[in-house]
């Protein structure tokens, strides 16, 4: 009996040997020991074999049940090592891309700020003014229709009486940004995960009477300051520092946009009405507004020229109120080596919505921004475009706020000395054109046939409600 259990016992080591991956390799290994050995003329004591497999008799417990547990978890462990041996290189390929879409998620957010952060309207307007006096002698039937029209959005807003008791504002509210497609050499790259790549962030904005405002801007992870005492337009930034910005004292766009509506109506104070359009399936008066030759030489620098800066505000015919605006400035950036100038066109297009009555004045609730950054001047190959998107919401507004004091809006003492042209923004490398879209290297995208027309995806759409 004694006999069988040990032939029994002997059988299983084999069959255990024979399923171990090393038994080729100690096979081959002790062949050509033996005849190294017989080369040499046989004596001494050869060493063991080097194995990459797990040792069966080297384990404690090399007969019986124990043995052969021991044998198997050795198996297992050598398994279990060759495979995290392969998973190694995929797991530094997954670290580098992921190093790589962070990198360019960085200089994506960079750009959504510096577009869509704080932009500033065309021209400088003094709320305090009364509108020119609506008078139809001697005078264009372009510019009296504009100022009939501007008469209609103010007695809509809440009355020229109470807009000009508001002292100071508050406002508080939600965005989301997104860059959505990056197009090259008639190609278009889009960002077919834009809703669930957008960027949420907040921002408070506090305004007071005469021309001073200040916006605090957070979004993923980034902060944007700026803001205006009355005689200096300031920015911050982490990649710029604090900077005040080149030309007039102007207001801030984001205040056109529904919540500010005495500035908006001074603003188009000297725009003309060019016809009439539909937006969203509503009737719409054009005014149209250009920044003077004499501000657009101010706000440029350098070999960066500011050429023209145009703003046009879409009123309801049934409401009066203000329910669109689109403004486009184009930009020509000279070569330094005496080469072709690049031009970079910047148009956004805000809509408008969810008005509401805040203490007796209309003001948006919401809505959205479509923006596209076009630069063009060099070979049609080395063209691009890519464009942007934004949705906001407010959720609290306030008049007249007490203890708001002109402390609120002293400029940071930090202003490096100079002032900067808003061309900064612009992407003039390479490698920031190409790393636009984050999402594009990582997750889905498709190359389709480009649309030249400036629309609203609606990628964002439910984002901010």
């Amino acid at each position: 009996m004694d006999k069988k259990q040990g032939f029994f016992s002997a059988l299983r080591e084999e069959v255990a040997r024979g399923l171990s991956p090393a038994r080729a390799r100690r096979r081959s290994a002790e062949a050509a020991a033996a005849a190294g050995m017989a080369l040499r003329g046989g004596g001494g004591e050869a060493l063991a074999p080097l194995m990459e497999g797990p040792d069966p008799e080297g384990a404690p417990g090399g007969g019986g049940d124990c043995g052969a547990r021991a044998r198997r978890e050795g198996w297992g462990q050598w398994v279990r090592g060759q495979l995290q041996l392969a998973r190694a290189p995929s797991a530094v390929a997954a670290a580098a891309e992921a190093g790589s879409a962070g990198a360019a998620r960085r200089n994506d957010l960079r750009l959504l700020l510096g577009v869509m952060g704080a932009p500033l309207a065309p021209v400088h307007v003094c709320a305090a003014e009364p509108l020119p006096h609506l008078s139809i002698k001697d005078t264009p039937i372009e510019t009296s229709s504009a100022q009939y029209i501007l008469q209609q959005y103010l007695a809509a807003s809440g009355g020229q009486r109470l807009l000009s008791s508001v002292r100071n504002a508050y406002a508080m509210g939600k965005v989301r940004m997104v860059a959505t497609e990056f197009e090259t050499g008639g190609r278009v790259v889009r960002n077919r995960m834009a809703a669930r790549c957008a960027e949420p962030g907040r921002f408070v904005l506090w305004q007071m009477a005469p021309e001073m405002w200040y916006i605090e801007l957070a979004v993923g992870g980034s902060k944007v300051h700026a803001g205006c005492n009355g005689k200096l337009v300031w920015r911050h930034t982490p990649w710029l520092g604090a900077h005040a910005a080149k030309g007039p004292v102007r207001p801030l766009r984001r205040a056109l946009q529904g919540l500010d509506p005495l500035t908006a109506a001074s603003m188009f104070a000297g725009a003309r009405c060019i016809g009439e359009r539909k937006v969203n399936g509503e009737d719409c008066f054009i005014l149209k507004l250009c920044a003077d030759p004499e501000t657009l030489r101010a706000r440029s620098e350098g070999l960066a020229e500011i050429i023209r800066h145009v703003l046009f505000g879409y009123f309801s015919q049934k409401t009066g109120l203000l329910v669109h605006i689109e403004d486009s400035h184009l930009t020509r950036i000279q070569s330094t080596t005496g080469g072709d100038a690049v031009y970079w066109e910047t148009t956004i297009n805000s809509f408008i919505e969810d008005y509401r009555p805040v203490e007796g004045i209309m003001i948006a609730h919401s809505g959205r921004s479509a923006v596209t950054l076009f630069r063009f001047g060099e070979a049609a190959m080395s063209h691009t475009k890519t464009r942007m998107e934004e949705a906001w919401s407010i959720e609290e507004v306030a008049f007249n706020v007490p203890g708001l004091s002109m402390d609120c809006f002293i400029p940071p003492t930090d202003i490096k000395s100079g002032s900067v042209s808003e061309t900064v923004e612009l992407p003039h490398s390479e490698k920031s054109k190409v790393g636009l879209l984050p999402c594009h290297r990582a997750k889905v995208a498709a190359l389709e046939k480009a649309d030249d027309n400036v629309a609203w995806s609606g990628a964002l759409q439910l984002g901010c409600k």
